[in-house]
């Protein structure tokens, strides 16, 4: 299946879900990331729902973060790419054209200050490749990271048995949390 049918297929499976089902799965991939060795780290990049389109509600890792007395670092568009910023209590949030919650102005952080990147993803390959919107905002970025930052998936969903086509700007996944399983990649 090529990457527009594979996006086509997960919008149509997360249309499915209820609201209270999102939730109860969103709750339970936050409590799969706790099982991981993750939590000593400084920067947590993660992304902000986007409800209207299903996405896997990250509060619950937000408030990990928080709790864990680390930096959450949120995206903002800008033309193509992504800015970084750190979310503090005062991190005025705005609507973008996309629905996609970011912050107006704040603290920015470069992609080699970042420890462990939340991804979000419509459909991923049991060797870590991922499909997203199809912008390429995300792969752009990971280039942009020191090798050893941890890049975590999060899905609703099992990952796809066939392998997921590949381009040579696509970044794989280290980990992929589901609300029933955690899956490595590589040699992690």
């Amino acid at each position: 299946m090529n990457k527009e049918d594979l996006r086509k297929k997960y919008i149509i499976f997360r249309k499915e879900l209820s609201i209270s089902e999102m939730d109860d799965m969103s709750l339970k991939i936050a409590n799969q990331a706790l099982q991981l060795d993750i939590w000593d780290f400084e920067f947590y990049h993660l992304f902000l729902s986007i409800s209207n389109q299903k996405e896997i509600n990250t509060e619950y890792l937000l408030q990990i973060i928080f709790g864990k007395d680390a930096n959450a670092v949120v995206p903002k568009v800008n033309g193509k790419t992504l800015e970084h910023f750190l979310l503090t209590d005062t991190t005025k949030l705005k609507l973008s054209k996309w629905n996609i919650p970011e912050p107006v102005k704040g603290i920015k952080i470069e992609p080699n200050q970042i420890d462990v990147i939340f991804l979000p993803l419509l459909a991923y390959d049991k060797q870590g490749n991922r499909i997203g919107y199809g912008k390429g905002f995300y792969d752009k970025f990971l280039v942009d990271c020191r090798p050893e930052t941890l890049k975590i998936g999060l899905s609703f969903f099992e990952p796809e048995e066939e392998n997921i086509e590949v381009s040579d700007h696509d970044v794989a996944l280290d980990y992929c949390i589901t609300p029933e399983n955690i899956h490595k990649f590589k040699s992690n």
